[in-house]
Order: structure tokens, then sequence, then C-alpha cells
């Protein structure tokens, strides 16, 4: 992928991910009944995608294909953040995540698997 996604941007990506390969008359479709953009606003942002390298467009029918998963953006999003307002230390974004909510036993046990993976 050539550049970061924009909000916008995710929000066709979104589509894409959970649904699969589809057309851009459906991604359309379903913008519009979520966020209210015309279909013009679509394909504008769809070609934007196109252009930075996250979706490729294949015949007939505008058909959408998303080059990039989810887990990828995710982690670049991910690394971002820590860079940017963490000054590149995971451990304080994670003690911050924990610092500001009450975590159930479940989630916290869910938490401990995770860490224990990664030792």
């Amino acid at each position: 992928m050539e550049a970061k996604l924009f909000d916008s941007e995710l929000k066709i990506m979104r589509v894409l991910w959970r649904e699969g390969d589809t057309t851009a008359k459906h991604i359309s479709d379903v913008l519009k009944e979520e966020t209210g953009w015309n279909m013009n606003t679509t394909y504008t942002l769809i070609k934007r995608c196109i252009k930075k390298g996250a979706i490729e467009r294949s015949e007939p029918n505008f058909m959408c294909r998303a080059l990039v998963s989810k887990e990828e953006v995710q982690e670049a999003e991910t690394n971002e953040l820590v860079e940017k307002i963490y000054d590149g230390s995971p451990n304080a974004l994670f003690a911050a995540l924990l610092g500001k909510k009450h975590l159930s036993a479940e989630q916290i046990e869910r938490l401990r698997e995770i860490v224990d993976k990664w030792e």
C-alpha cells in the first residue's frame, strides 16, 4: 500500500473486509445506507483507495477486491499511534488502555493469553 488510509477510505475497506470482493455499486449501496453518502462520493473514495494500492479494480461491473487485510491496516495504524502519541512505547499504550477501563475477568484473561503468546 502506498499511503495511509483516511477514515472515509477505511469505511470503504470495512465493507470489502466484511463482505469480500464486490462491485463498486454494492459498496455504494451499503455506504448510502450506513453513512448517507451518494454514489459519487463513494466512487471517488474507491478510486483513491485504488490509487493508494489498497483496492484492485476489475471488469466487468467495476469489481473491487481488497489488496490489504484488516490486520495489516490495524498493525500500521497501531504502530503509528504508538510512535506519535506514546513516544514509541507499546508499554505506555498498554498502560493507558488498562488504566482507563474496568475490564471483566474474561477480558483480563484474554489479555493474559495474548501476552503469554508473545513471551
